[in-house]
């Protein structure tokens, strides 16, 4: 596809999100189109007066007009309030629908974009870039309308005065033109340029707060001062650039549209000496020029917008044609209640197909009710194992099968109806206790929230805070320790009651005598339920109905904690490396 077609392609992508509002902007457009026409009428109105009315003394003609004037622009007030308050709520609505659209096409991309993009750069897409997109869709359509109905409009009024100075501003308004497109791809592509640069930013700013904590833990502040001051010097560069190019835009812009004015009068003077024009008509000329001026400069004004507007949407448009990862196939399947089987058959994953593959033909049963835990070294594919059952990532080889239907056959969401993940990062949503509670299942009610809290072993805990179940937790809980934070994650699986559990690593950051509380827990959580459990700690381990040891060569053994310890193979040597410590 050339350049062209691409840009006709996105234009018509763009002009998809006026059609749920088409009412609006039929009466946005309506309302500009009269602001124009009102605003040709006043130097032809002034016309009439000074050639005929004054002239003649018809002086009550005189003042008819100018009565006539004064409630046309009394209309106009009222039009201008009905072009300037619903043409913004046009914006609003399109700014939301894309936002709806771009937020929804996230939900359903997978663990890999999230991977490679960072929440600041995600968020500049779904905010400033938004915005700019918006601004676009509001002015772009009235700039463009006003303009040329005020362009064409005065061009013929003057042809009907004097065609000879009307051809002569006419060639003069294609170079004007010519002037502002010839600029257009400069402006468009530091546009973009900036736009990425301020999405680093946005990223290095988000990462530098959330990890405010772990900086002066290491006193690196000076460092992330330093860090973000090269990132914001790029930025200075870049958009310097930018406003290079704006500036050498505008400063040209604005000798073309003094040029009109002396040419006007220039030419308009040499007509008056040779008895071809009238002062009054030179005048008329001279109140159309300053009137056509301004849809010179809104087109200069649109230009501006469509350059960061649409690179915005150019940005917009590479999220949505990201496809997710992990799509339901036309006959998938809805399974209910899950049994619990669980089997690898031959299963190799490589992150980003990359040729060195985390699990390379790998085998494995897990029995419905079983509790098999999941040990080796680190980096051994242990996590992503447990990432590949509810199709966070999809195998490269091999089948994945839940009690005897392959997952790529299973609906995601009925999939992930069935399986509960306690991880060691434990994330609250910003809200209350009993909202990040519910979250579990969200149409529950608040009997059985706080049952689950009890379960989880955190009610007490809940019920000593200011509000109970309706404390706010603050943003991602820091308010909470890290094991009411584990239990209120507890007791969302709880209220999920999933037959299938995935506890990853979920105590090994919680201090010894935290972790025989939040161990009660498990093992209330666990009981009847398949679950896989990615542990450090020989006392969870030692609970576990099976354990198999993975490495980058695959499965190496299975067994119980007895029996792999008699058997005094890598996981003895694991144990005796100190390994419940870690």
């Amino acid at each position: 596809m050339n350049a062209r077609s691409y840009e006709g392609s996105k234009l018509r992508l763009f002009i998809r999100f006026y059609r749920p509002h088409k009412r609006l902007f039929l009466l946005d457009m309506v309302t500009a189109l009269a602001i124009a026409g009102i605003d040709l009428v006043y130097p032809l109105a002034m016309r009439v007066a000074l050639n005929e009315f004054l002239p003649e003394r018809e002086y009550s003609f005189f003042f008819l007009l100018i009565l006539g004037l004064v409630g046309m622009y009394v209309v106009r007030s009222v039009l201008s309030y009905i072009f300037i308050y619903w043409g913004h709520r046009l914006g609003i609505h399109i700014e939301a629908d894309m936002r709806r659209v771009l937020f929804g096409h996230m939900q359903k991309l997978g663990f890999t974009f999230y991977d490679h993009n960072s929440t600041g750069r995600l968020m500049s897409r779904v905010t400033t870039d938004l915005f700019e997109i918006t601004e676009l869709a509001h002015h772009g359509p009235e700039d463009l309308l006003i303009s040329f109905t005020i362009l064409i409009g005065s061009i013929l009024i003057l042809w009907g005065i004097n065609w000879q100075l009307a051809l002569f501003l006419l060639i003069l308004i294609p170079i004007t033109l010519l002037y502002t497109i010839s600029q257009q791809r400069r402006m468009r592509k530091t546009s973009r340029a900036v736009k990425e640069k301020m999405a680093g930013i946005n990223a290095d700013i988000e990462a530098a707060i959330s990890g405010a904590k772990t900086c002066k833990a290491f006193a690196n502040e000076a460092y992330e001062v330093t860090k973000f001051a090269r990132g914001n010097d790029r930025y200075c560069s870049v958009k310097g650039a930018y406003y290079k190019s704006m500036a050498t835009f505008h400063s040209g812009m604005e000798l073309f549209i003094n040029f009109f004015a002396v040419a006007v009068i220039g030419v308009g003077g040499f007509f008056i000496l040779q008895d071809y024009m009238d002062p009054v008509d030179v005048l008329t000329f001279s109140l159309y020029v300053g009137i056509f001026l301004q849809p010179i400069r809104r087109l200069t004004q649109f230009m501006e917008r469509y350059n960061t507007g649409m690179a915005g949407f150019q940005r917009f448009l590479e999220v949505l044609r990201i496809k997710p990862e992990m799509e339901d196939v036309s006959d998938a399947v809805e399974i209910g209640r899950a049994k619990g089987d669980i089997s690898f058959k031959d299963v190799t994953f490589a992150y980003n197909n990359a040729d060195d593959p985390v699990l390379a033909h790998l085998d494995l049963e897990i029995w419905a009710g079983e509790t098999l835990a999941v040990v080796g070294p680190s980096g051994g594919g242990k996590t992503t194992l447990c990432h590949l059952i509810p199709r966070f990532y999809a195998p490269q080889s091999g089948t994945i099968t839940l009690d005897g239907t392959d997952l790529r056959q299973i609906s995601l969401e009925s999939l992930r109806k069935n399986i509960g993940i306690v991880s060691q990062d434990v994330f609250l949503f910003s809200g209350t206790v009993r909202e990040n509670i519910r979250y579990g299942r969200i149409d529950a009610t608040d009997e059985e929230v706080m049952e689950a809290a009890r379960r989880a072993e955190i009610y007490d805990d809940i019920m000593e805070l200011p509000y109970g179940f309706d404390t706010q937790v603050g943003e991602h809980g820091m308010a909470f320790s890290g094991g009411q934070k584990q239990r209120i994650s507890i007791a969302r699986i709880f209220l999920k009651n999933p037959p299938i559990l995935i506890l990853d690593e979920a105590t090994s950051a919680l201090d010894s005598l935290t972790e025989q509380k939040v161990q009660r827990s498990f093992d209330e959580l666990c009981r009847g339920r398949t679950t896989l459990v990615i542990a450090h700690r020989l006392a969870t381990l030692q609970n576990a109905d099976e354990i198999v040891f993975i490495d980058e060569h695959g499965i190496r053994e299975r067994g119980t904690h007895t029996e792999l310890l008699a058997l005094g193979g890598a996981y003895a040597a694991l144990c005796g490396t100190g390994y419940q410590h870690v």
